[in-house]
């Protein structure tokens, strides 16, 4: 009997984008792949050549086929979007947030881990300080779109662009959000951010709608609840804090950037873009960074996290844990000397053997 045929196979739409996209993809690629003859299952690729290279060559960013060619797919791992040579948000628009959208990838999973103490800005954090978790949504808000410009270009010109929110759109966030809590077992505590005191109408939906749903199905969750402006200032002072973080679109775009810096900077940054009944894309938090392409100096960390995270979305939770060990290790070995692109003391190639054959 082939025991090779009988085992578990996810379909994965791979798309290695743009600059370095490609090469911290291909660490990932091998660190996941490592996982998977570990714990016994394997993983199909389907690569995609979307990006800033083919946009310059046709003109399109996804073809009308694309999503449906991605729903036939388990999971998406995005290497990086960005091109130096096409006008920033056309590639972000055209490939990240319509795939978002038309996939209803409603929750943004933001992992904020400090694997070493050496690269944490912060004075005297430590890894047992900086392990938490930000839950953004991610189809709703500003980002819809809902607005527009009137006498454009004039000295009378008049721009809007509209937070909107639904009952429905907030508590399905909120759920997922107190489920993740509860099946992480650390605090057992969930804070809402938002800003509640200005934003008195999608604020105050939010703010029902968390003690609402906590109240009546989570009562072994603690509530909690910041101001977006306070967290940005505890994030800092006090990380060790906070469980889990929920909060609307806009604002998880923003406090996670500063989330990243706390954990190490967005080379050890990783996301996922979750639909919880669909499909789910997976990506490190960092650009293409077009100048260090093909130099073999790029920080792999983060693509590698985010294959992690992917794992973990496809039911392999020893494996994604497995892989998260195999991170931690590699960055406390010493081998690693920076995680700063061109300072590592290893090549791209190196750090992803690294941590596969730590696995």
């Amino acid at each position: 009997m082939n025991m090779t045929a009988l085992m578990k196979t996810y379909s994965i739409a791979l798309l290695p984008g743009d600059g370095t996209g490609p090469e911290v993809s291909r660490e990932a690629v091998k660190v996941v792949n490592a996982a998977a003859a570990k714990f016994g299952f394997k993983l199909d690729y389907t690569e995609y050549d979307f990006g800033g290279d083919r946009y310059l060559r046709t003109g399109e960013t996804l073809p009308d086929s694309a999503i449906e060619e991605f729903r036939k797919h388990q999971s998406i791992y995005l290497g990086a979007i960005g091109h130096p040579d096409v006008k920033p948000g056309i590639l972000e628009v055209g490939i990240l947030l319509r795939t978002r959208f038309e996939l209803d990838q409603y929750i943004n999973l933001r992992p904020v881990k400090l694997y070493r103490k050496e690269d944490c800005p912060l004075k005297d954090k430590e890894p047992k300080d900086v392990d938490f978790v930000v839950i953004r949504e991610n189809t709703g808000g500003i980002y819809t779109g809902v607005g527009g410009a009137v006498q454009k270009g004039s000295n009378m010109e008049v721009a809007t662009q509209v937070m909107v929110y639904s009952r429905p759109v907030v508590d399905r966030c909120l759920k997922y959000a107190y489920e993740y809590t509860r099946r992480r077992k650390r605090k057992n505590m969930l804070t809402l951010v938002h800003k509640c005191n200005v934003l008195t109408h999608c604020g105050d939906l939010w703010v029902r709608a968390h003690k609402e749903m906590g109240d009546r199905d989570y009562p072994d969750i603690k509530q909690d609840y910041n101001h977006v402006d306070a967290a940005t200032m505890w994030f800092v002072k006090q990380p060790e804090w906070y469980d889990v973080v929920v909060t609307e679109n806009l604002f998880g775009d923003i406090i996670t950037d500063l989330a990243a810096i706390v954990q190490g900077g967005l080379g050890v940054a990783a996301g996922g873009n979750i639909n919880p009944d669909g499909v789910s894309m997976f990506e490190c938090m960092g650009g293409s960074a077009p100048k260090y392409t093909g130099k073999n100096i790029i920080n792999p960390i983060a693509a590698i996290a985010a294959g992690g995270m992917m794992l973990d979305t496809l039911g392999e939770t020893e494996a994604a844990q497995a892989v998260d060990r195999a991170v931690t290790a590699a960055l406390n070995s010493g081998k690693i000397q920076s995680l700063a692109a061109g300072r590592m003391g290893m090549g791209t190639s190196e750090v992803g053997d690294l941590v596969a054959s730590l696995v």
